[in-house]
């Protein structure tokens, strides 16, 4: 791949673009807000000047709703060889194309799983989809050649590349991205209403839940405007789980102690059925989840602190799988939770120690 369109300037187009120009690959870029292209070159994600003839592969970053037409215009006019979009939802854009009678052998859809809460070419980084899978949509109909660029795309993307059938994806993406937004934005909206009192308890738990429901409405109404049905089936299974679980904590506040067992049941239920979906989660090497042993240390909110606290990890010989930062509300400290692999947990402790660090025993 020498030369590439990207239409739609947005987190994922602009990303893409940052990544390809970065690794030598001549980078158009059109937006219908020139502004936003712009921006995007300006960022070093190419050039917002049209190109002089046809490109090797012509990627289509803009909302499900409007992937078919900007495709089917792009196609029109001859303006790559190869044809991709970027869509988080596959079905509806393929039905959309097939139903225009367009040619399909140039096309491909294709969906990366990575993001952001934050959107926009401002937003965008060389390194978005770094590890991350990148879904591969093949049509019947698409060349082989055009499979050969996405999967070109993906290795310069340094992603992972994914191939499935569209509708396969679409209830997917229900499961794994779509219901957890709405999910997370319902736990958040509890908060809109909530006592002062109430939120400055807030703790790690409460922003891991609601980290996404920071998310652009806007972007996510398209999104599930596209996806309603899968989505629409993962939620009535949530939602029966909560009637249930509801049911359950009322029995907790039965005088009746044979009530109070069985909901003591009925919640237990849906805490072993959580860890064990929670064990699937693939971990940091792809594979089942790694469990590690946390390491946690206090640290004052201060320029150089975590540089210095892994510079001394790194000192120990010790390699951290994982961290996570707990913040204390209202106060310059925090949390920080070093995740190692077991065995080195204890040497890591003891040099950290040395080194003066504070260690909270979890």
């Amino acid at each position: 791949m020498r030369t590439a369109l990207v239409i739609g300037t947005g987190l994922i187009g602009t990303s893409a673009a940052i990544a390809l120009a970065g690794r030598g690959v001549t980078v158009h870029l059109r937006d219908h807000d020139p502004a936003r292209a712009s921006t995007a070159a300006a960022l070093g994600a190419g050039t917002d000047e049209a190109p002089e003839g046809p490109v090797d592969l012509v990627i289509v970053a803009v909302p499900p709703a409007h992937v078919a037409a900007t495709l089917a215009e792009a196609m029109g006019a001859g303006l790559g060889r190869g044809y991709l979009d970027v869509a988080s939802v596959k079905g509806g854009p393929k039905r959309e194309l097939e139903a225009l009678g367009l040619d399909l052998t140039a096309y491909i859809g294709s969906h990366p799983m990575s993001g952001k809460e934050r959107s926009g070419p401002l937003a965008a980084t060389a390194d978005l989809f770094e590890g991350r899978p990148w879904v591969l949509t093949p049509t019947r109909d698409t060349d082989t050649e055009v499979l050969n660029l996405a999967l070109e795309l993906v290795a310069l993307c340094r992603a992972v590349p994914v191939v499935m059938d569209a509708d396969a994806h679409d209830r997917a993406v229900a499961l794994v991205s779509h219901t957890p937004q709405l999910v997370s934005s319902m736990v958040a909206a509890r908060l809109e209403e909530a006592d002062e009192s109430a939120v400055r308890l807030c703790g790690q738990g409460i922003r891991d839940v609601t980290r996404i429901a920071a998310s652009d409405p806007r972007m996510w109404v398209e999104i599930l405007s596209a996806n309603p049905g899968p989505v629409a089936d993962v939620l009535s299974g949530v939602a029966a789980d909560l009637d249930e679980t509801v049911r359950a904590l009322r029995s907790l506040q039965s005088a009746d102690e044979d009530k109070r067992r069985d909901g003591a049941s009925g919640v237990a239920d849906v805490l072993r059925r959580g860890n064990a979906g929670r064990s699937r989660v693939p971990g940091k090497h792809g594979a089942g989840p790694t469990v590690y042993e946390t390491v946690a240390v206090l640290i004052s909110d201060q320029p150089g602190e975590l540089a210095r606290i892994f510079a001394d990890a790194g000192r120990a010989g010790v390699n951290i799988e994982d961290v996570r930062i707990e913040h204390a509300t209202g106060q310059q400290a925090g949390l920080v939770q070093l995740m190692v692999e077991p065995s080195t947990a204890p040497a890591l402790g003891a040099a950290l120690q040395e080194r003066g660090w504070a260690l909270r025993t979890s």
